[in-house]
């Protein structure tokens, strides 16, 4: 299946707030089924978070104790997801743009942005107002320069426009399929052949 991905790209020309469909056959176990949101996208590198991989039996409230941050509210049970390969033991808070540190928050749009302090855990954990909604994030998926438009070029990837369910909801195992169905493809139509990393 081939597809011209350069229509959902902003003004520049690049995939900031977007999200990357891992195609099947990606070559990479890494990534089977992954649904990445693109955090940053320019002419020197790319970066996302995946938005579907949970860390089986670690949510929230067990990291935010083991890494002795009180819990001033009664922090859902959500799972820490597995943002990536890059940098795997470092925290990656994805939130709503109502809550910004007083250092190293990013701005993505349409709402979103990312912070990677240990005020964004002490937010999650009620002793700031927190943000409305976000995810947890060990790790982080990068790319070089052309990498990802190289990637995207060859159908390793899909892309599709964002939004709160595919980003912050917890039905993780069905989100790809919720992502393909949002541009009106039927997972059982691409083929393995279709993407190579």
């Amino acid at each position: 299946m081939s597809r011209d991905n350069s229509m959902i790209m902003d003004d520049t020309g690049f995939l900031t707030g977007q999200l990357l469909i891992a195609m099947p056959g990606i070559g990479d176990p890494r990534f089977e089924r992954a649904l990445i949101y693109v955090c940053i996208h320019d002419e020197t590198h790319a970066v996302g978070l995946a938005v579907n991989r949970p860390v089986e039996g670690l949510t929230v409230p067990d990291l935010l104790q083991r890494l002795e941050i009180e819990a001033a509210i009664a922090v859902p049970e959500s799972l820490v997801l597995m943002g990536g390969p890059v940098q795997r033991e470092r925290g990656f808070v994805l939130h709503t743009d109502d809550y910004k540190a007083a250092e190293g928050t990013v701005e993505i749009g349409e709402g979103v942005a990312l912070t990677a302090t240990r005020e964004a855990l002490e937010a999650m954990a009620g002793q700031i107002p927190p943000p409305r909604r976000s995810i947890l994030a060990l790790g982080y998926s990068g790319w070089g320069a052309g990498q990802l438009e190289r990637e995207i070029r060859e159908n390793v990837w899909l892309t599709c426009a964002s939004d709160e369910t595919l980003l912050f909801g917890d039905d993780y195992g069905h989100k790809w399929n919720m992502a393909l169905a949002k541009l009106g493809v039927d997972p059982g139509l691409l083929t393995a052949t279709a993407g190579r990393a």
